[in-house]
């Protein structure tokens, strides 16, 4: 039975503002650089783009700041894990120090932003802990720790944290931030918007023509056309995909957070176990001085696992035992990409259609990677060169541990398209209790019904309308989640979230 305490419906506390609103498009256009997605990575890239006098145009598909971006703990840091030893292993010293400093950039043009703009956004530096529970995590901090050393990281190691946690040590990297995301993208795509970018809502984009030439054009569900020199695609999943093949090289991981209230002094910092399951806390001052605890972790590969409910009860019983909940206010999960190698593809999207340019596989971490992206973008789409783009290339491979990865991602597909295939569904639609949403046989085939707490039932087409997988129900947010390639919609059957574009049939709605 699910705890009383936790919020009937998901919201996550960063939403919880007053935003702007755009028309949605109406007519074709013609600009310079068509931006698809009002996340972090477009957002930044179109503010970019637009102090240079180029002409820009933003689409979305539903509402800016709505998506990962909206969903996230909004750390600033360099600090994505336990990650350098593994960068140098497998990139080289210089490499990995490029990823350092290039995510450490992002830290410093959001600050520097801030104080040009005047932006209150809750910015504060912090340092950043990663925590081990387990003495063979506590040797691969030692290990991390020398990495840092190598690279010339400002570091610590630790033997406690200030929480009732029992830890075998923690790995602290030193001047890293926090703040509120949407406050301070809201600012910066109001400085895009009177530089003269146009932001389109609840326009999706469908396909892009004439990838190869140097004047591609977004084509979007509604028939509109987008004529352009450039394309960034910066919706998270690239919703144009197949020549590149994205939807093999990568695979969709969810994580969950909750923002409570306690009675308890919070000491400062942000922090992350390096053990499973993951556990990342931060706080963020509300009005009235009071903070909000946001409590992440959970991960699971998309429409794979148990009950999604249960990730926010476990989060919630970490919370009690940490803090004590005073009031349990949000909560919220996100999606998103692992790339084979855990670094981002940032770049053209192939290497015969370098007008379509990606960001893409952000590991979680698109606070700093999404802006960095941003900026790497506006360098590619300016002709100019920039310092990090070989390593964020979407055409690198490195053999260790690309190869490996590509293989058990791939099986693990095949494994579920299969599944869902075969499996058996004993359930009829008349049979759901108010509220609740499974796979069931309707009219002898497989598909999906929702029944909401008036009792209105949805029956939908379960298979995925991107490469034929069958969703699977995630109760927590009554959502249809593919568990292929990570699409999701909605209980009528809209696209949530890619690479599907196409929403699944509507079959019955009684």
């Amino acid at each position: 039975m699910t705890s009383e305490k936790i919020p009937k419906l998901p919201k996550p506390y960063w939403r919880d503002l007053k935003l702007p609103s755009f028309e949605k498009l109406t007519e074709d256009l013609s600009v310079d650089v068509a931006i698809v997605g009002a996340g972090i990575t477009g957002i930044t890239a179109a503010y970019l783009l637009s102090k240079e006098g180029v002409k820009v145009a933003i689409i979305e598909a539903g509402s800016f700041l709505n998506g990962t971006t909206g969903h996230t703990t909004a750390k600033l840091t360099a600090q994505h894990d336990i990650i350098y030893d593994e960068l140098i292993n497998h990139f080289g010293e210089d490499k990995a120090k490029q990823y350092y400093l290039s995510t450490s950039s992002a830290i410093d043009f959001v600050e520097n932003k801030i104080n040009e703009l005047g932006i209150d956004c809750d910015f504060s530096k912090e340092d950043a802990y990663v925590y081990a529970t387990t003495d063979q995590t506590k040797s691969k901090l030692q290990t991390e720790y020398e990495a840092y050393h190598r690279l010339g990281i400002p570091g610590a190691l630790k033997d406690t944290i200030p929480f009732n946690v029992q830890v075998k040590g923690a790995l602290a990297m030193h001047n890293q931030a926090q703040y509120h995301p949407l406050k301070f993208l809201r600012r910066l795509l109001d400085e895009a918007v009177k530089a003269g970018c146009k932001v389109y809502e609840n326009t999706t984009a469908w396909d892009i023509e004439n990838a190869e030439t140097n004047q591609p054009v977004v084509v979007t569900k509604g028939g509109k056309r987008v004529t352009c020199k450039h394309v960034i695609m910066a919706s998270h999943y690239p919703f144009y995909d197949k020549p590149g093949l994205y939807f093999a090289r990568m695979y969709p991981s969810r994580s969950y957070a909750i923002g409570i209230k306690t009675d308890k002094e919070y000491p400062g910092g942000m922090y992350i176990s390096a053990d499973n399951p993951p556990r990342s806390i931060r706080s963020t001052p509300l009005e009235g001085g009071e903070k909000l605890i946001i409590i992440g972790g959970e991960k699971h590969k998309t429409g794979q696992g148990e009950d999604m409910m249960k990730h926010f009860e476990a989060l919630e019983q970490f919370a009690e035992e940490v803090f004590g909940i005073k009031e349990f206010a949000y909560r919220w999960s996100a999606q998103d990409l692992v790339t084979l190698d855990n670094v981002p593809y940032i770049g053209p999207i192939t290497q015969d259609r370098e007008s379509v340019l990606l960001a893409t596989g952000f590991k979680k971490w698109g606070m700093t990677t999404g802006i960095l992206a941003g900026h790497i973008l506006t360098d590619y789409a300016l002709g100019r060169d920039n310092p990090y783009k070989e390593l964020y290339s979407p055409h690198r491979f490195q053999a260790d541990p690309d190869l490996k990865k590509v293989i058990t991602t791939n099986l693990d597909v095949a494994k579920h398209l299969i599944k869902g295939k075969i499996e058996f569904v004993p359930k009829d639609p008349d049979e759901l209790a108010a509220g609740e949403g499974c796979a069931v046989m309707y009219n002898g085939k497989r598909a999906g019904a929702y029944k909401d707490d008036s009792g209105k039932m949805y029956v939908v087409d379960t298979t995925c309308t991107h490469l034929g997988c069958e969703c699977e129900w995630n109760h927590a947010e009554k959502t249809w989640d593919c568990p292929c390639h990570g699409s999701r919609y909605s209980y009528t059957g809209e696209v949530i979230e890619g690479p599907a574009v196409q929403g699944l049939d509507l079959l019955e709605e009684a």
